[in-house]
């Protein structure tokens, strides 16, 4: 069965085989960083088609499973035969050693988890540069008993007999670390030994060779059919803008809901440098009145963002007609979420993979099942930073490419309790000092998110000499490498009493300033 979409033009030098690891997509990241094109696929994949995808070499990622366990995930053992490369990492590792007629079990010792030393016993190309008794980072219950015939074990541990075992006669290869992860010390040294001298890999997925190829393939897929994108300008989809600009010019109708959610000067910024300056069509909706209105009374946060998402759809579905007809939708939908939609899963009834689903744009959240539109996706293929960079090379501000994540729902979900416009008013402007104050102090770009939260409690404070009652700001600035976890940044104090002292003398209705100091878990980094 194919695991590959037909619509990949550039097959994978490197196919990673996901037995449910966390860190399978890391190991992408990984191989990419040193311009290899990987692809992370579902184990399930048969050998016939690997054969016609004809990789440079195979990786088995890791996995939460045993291999002696009844429902534990298992490849085509044809792999191992077919003369092409094959790298096991943990799970994947232990899984080579059983189907090779090897013998795996659980810990003699203990478990070992986080940082270890290796000690080198033989040598081997995998572990070449790589420095004795380097820390790799361990995560596993199970150990390699026994290995099957022509395997030699290259390193160890104290408390991992086999750390790292090679065949070089029929080129495979295991290692029972994470080379993957940042706390592999020479982590990076295998993975290149891996990729580019044993599997002999091009170092040629450079940002320009992705933008060429893009640019043909979406001309190839359009023709001289028009293309509509919502617009919410964000890096994911002002970089798909200007991409599908230059492939497709005026084919291309761009669409920017206001739904009044914004920050401050956003929406004229947007429309100034997408339709002014680049001359790239974008159709402003404003709908703000409409959204102000559905949110009335509404406190609930969850339901906040239902009532934003089913009123985008609709708005979004309005005016589609208006200015259509339109064959192609252009949606930002990047690498991870296509791996987060194919997954591991299977079926447990036909053991069959479950199909991937197509994710909707982040702004449309689910589209009418009546618009008939083909998906232009031209950005799946890539990762968050790989993104980044092709904006960049397409000619991008840093404004954009650098330009913090923010909620769909936008400053509706940052305010606590109901959202009217005095809030909001509120809000833009204690948001807008923080960023500005920020990007003074030569923050902005070492921090993940900076902004201003609204409480819907009100405090006393003084101000000339006059009791008042107005509402508190929360500060909430933290730094993250992907915004799964996250640790707030450590400010200089500065910076901060700037930032207070500017909301509370700017800002109506303002009067205290606080600093949310959570890390994420147990808090998330929005409030609502």
């Amino acid at each position: 069965m194919s695991l590959i979409t037909s619509d990949q033009e550039r097959e994978p030098s490197i196919l990673i085989l996901d037995f449910g690891s966390q860190y399978s997509e890391l190991i992408a990241r990984r191989i990419r960083e040193i311009n290899v094109y990987s692809l992370v696929v579902n184990y399930l994949i048969d050998v016939e088609e690997i054969k016609r995808i004809n990789p440079d070499g195979i990786i088995l990622s890791g996995g939460p499973n045993s291999v002696y366990d009844s429902s534990a995930p298992i490849c085509d053992e044809n792999i191992f035969n077919i003369e092409i490369p094959v790298l096991g990492i943990c799970y994947g590792m232990q899984l080579m050693v059983k189907q090779k007629g090897g013998l795996v079990s659980p810990a003699e010792n203990k478990s070992e988890y986080g940082r270890a030393p290796i000690t080198l016993d033989n040598e081997s190309l995998l572990l070449k540069d790589i420095q004795d008794n380097s820390v790799m980072w361990m995560s596993h219950g199970d150990s390699i008993n026994k290995l099957p015939e022509n395997f030699l074990k290259i390193a160890h541990t104290d408390n991992t007999s086999h750390a790292a075992i090679s065949n070089e006669k029929e080129m495979l290869f295991g290692v029972q670390f994470h080379p993957e992860v940042v706390h592999s010390e020479y982590g990076m040294n295998v993975i290149k030994n891996f990729v580019l001298k044993i599997c002999k890999s091009k170092a040629n997925w450079t940002t320009q060779a992705f933008i060429d190829e893009s640019i043909q393939k979406i001309r190839d897929q359009v023709g001289n059919k028009k293309v509509l994108l919502a617009l919410s300008g964000g890096v994911d989809s002002s970089t798909l803008a200007f991409l599908l600009h230059k492939a497709i010019g005026d084919q291309l109708t761009c669409m920017f809901i206001d739904q009044g959610f914004m920050r401050k000067g956003e929406p004229e910024f947007l429309m100034n440098f997408f339709d002014k300056k680049f001359h790239i069509r974008v159709e402003y909706i404003n709908s703000r009145e409409r959204f102000i209105d559905k949110l009335s009374g509404v406190i609930d946060p969850e339901a906040k963002r239902k009532i934003i998402g089913t009123e985008f759809i609709r708005v979004f579905e309005e005016e589609s007609k208006k200015l259509g007809p339109f064959d192609y939708l252009a949606q930002g939908t990047l690498y991870p979420d296509v791996i987060e939609s194919a997954g591991t899963n299977v079926d447990p009834k036909t053991g069959e993979r479950i199909a991937v689903k197509i994710k909707s744009h982040h702004n449309v959240g689910g589209l009418p099942k009546d618009l008939q539109f083909k998906l232009v996706e031209p950005l799946r293929k890539l990762f968050k930073d790989e993104v980044r960079n092709v904006g960049k090379a397409l000619g991008l501000p840093d404004e954009i490419i650098q330009r913090h994540p923010f909620p769909g729902p936008g400053l509706a979900i940052r305010i606590l309790g109901e959202v009217n416009k005095e809030k909001l008013n509120c809000l833009r402007d204690a948001d807008w000092i923080v960023r500005d104050e920020i990007k003074r102090a030569g923050l902005y770009n070492e921090i993940w998110q900076a902004f201003a939260v609204l409480l819907s409690v009100k405090t006393v404070g003084v101000m000339g000499d006059k009791r008042t009652y107005a509402w508190p700001i929360v500060l909430r600035c933290v730094s993250s490498e992907d915004g799964m976890t996250a640790d707030w940044s450590k400010i200089p104090f500065e910076v901060l009493e700037k930032i207070s002292d500017r909301i509370v003398n700017e800002v109506n209705l303002v009067n205290r300033v606080v600093f949310d100091i959570t890390s994420k878990p147990p808090g998330t980094i929005e409030w609502e």
